[in-house]
């Protein structure tokens, strides 16, 4: 090779070597809140969808409850995160400056009260004197208390003790929980040795308190990247499509059922049963007065506002707002919906 050649593909490789840094320092990062919740969307997240779709580096990071998720986004860990309609009521009430922009499911059957075998707890009215583990501020506390209420069993007369899912896991194993209200994975474990009393869609049906796990943003971060958001909203809207018109595929031993095991970490012959459980709203259901659209008077709006009056009345928040419509936007639903 001559010393000029040699020069040339020297100053070629150094050039491609400052475009490859200068590439990677262009390109957009964001870090994601994530709980193990069973849903469509897990797929989509274990194939690198979402960095395929807008190019952005995802740091996924996973938490053990709505709460965790939402004081990650208060500290600036992450920039968008999942969580139940109760902690985003709790962040919203607070002053987080946050937006609900996609319902990740209708909780539906997903969430349910189970009485540990042995207990002696055979109805909701049983549980007055006994032991009741929750995570505080999510979904399953909310709907516990609206359950005692509706069953006029003051929330005082139980003990109800705050754990995260693995540690409701834990105690149930050793005994020291009466019953708990919980979601899979966990939710499959205590049905096996315990009875279902009740469930977030019988809850809601009685008494209209809806209950929904949703994607929220930081709202600043969302003005500076909407065009990522409506990416974003596409490939959850497919992934859930590709739900809906394939149930009957998604066995225990597909690749959609392993792939949501291996990012939720439920038991892969599990899965398809709990999935079955959620009810996953279309995009033009998401755009709705149903749940995103609608102002004040739409559905998140509502059951956000409902929510915070709940968890006022239980000492949980200091104040509840007039309109939660500020926090909940259909935006970026209407305009993947294009």
């Amino acid at each position: 090779m001559t010393r000029k050649r040699h020069y040339l593909l020297s100053s070629l490789t150094l050039i491609a070597g400052l475009f490859s840094l200068s590439a990677s320092a262009d390109q957009k990062e964001v870090t994601i809140a994530y709980q193990d919740m069973v849903v469509p969307w897990r797929v989509a997240h274990e194939a690198g969808e979402l960095e395929k779709a807008t190019g952005y580096k995802i740091n996924f990071r996973q938490f053990a409850g709505g709460g965790d998720v939402i004081r990650a986004l208060a500290s600036g860990q992450v920039s968008i995160g999942e969580a139940g309609s109760a902690p985003i009521a709790s962040a919203v009430s607070q002053g987080l400056p946050i937006e609900l922009f996609w319902i990740l499911d209708d909780i539906n059957e997903a969430e349910a009260l189970v009485a540990r075998d042995g207990s002696n707890v055979n109805s909701i009215a049983d549980l007055k004197g006994k032991k009741i583990g929750v995570p505080f501020t999510s979904t399953t506390h909310f709907h516990t208390l609206v359950a005692l209420q509706h069953a006029r069993v003051n929330p005082n007369d139980v003990q109800i003790v705050n754990l995260r899912p693995p540690e409701i896991a834990a105690a149930w194993e050793r005994g020291n929980l009466d019953a708990t209200f919980i979601w899979d994975p966990v939710l499959s474990k205590v049905k096996k040795s315990g009875k279902v009393l009740t469930t977030s869609g019988e809850i809601s049906k009685q008494t209209g308190k809806t209950t929904f796990d949703g994607i929220v943003v930081n709202q600043a971060w969302a003005k500076d990247n909407a065009d990522f958001l409506v990416k974003f909203v596409k490939v959850l809207a497919k992934a859930d499509e590709n739900y809906r018109k394939n149930k009957a595929k998604w066995t225990a031993d597909s690749a959609e059922a392993k792939a949501v095991a291996k990012i939720s970490g439920a038991k892969v012959e599990d899965v398809p049963a709990t999935i079955a459980l959620y009810r996953f709203p279309t995009l033009e259901e998401q755009a709705s007065s149903r749940w995103l659209g609608g102002g004040k008077d739409g559905g998140a709006a509502q059951s956000l506002l409902a929510t915070a009056n709940f968890l006022k009345s239980q000492g949980t928040i200091a104040n509840v707002l007039t309109d939660y419509s500020a926090n909940v936007t259909p935006v970026f639903v209407q305009k993947a919906a294009k």
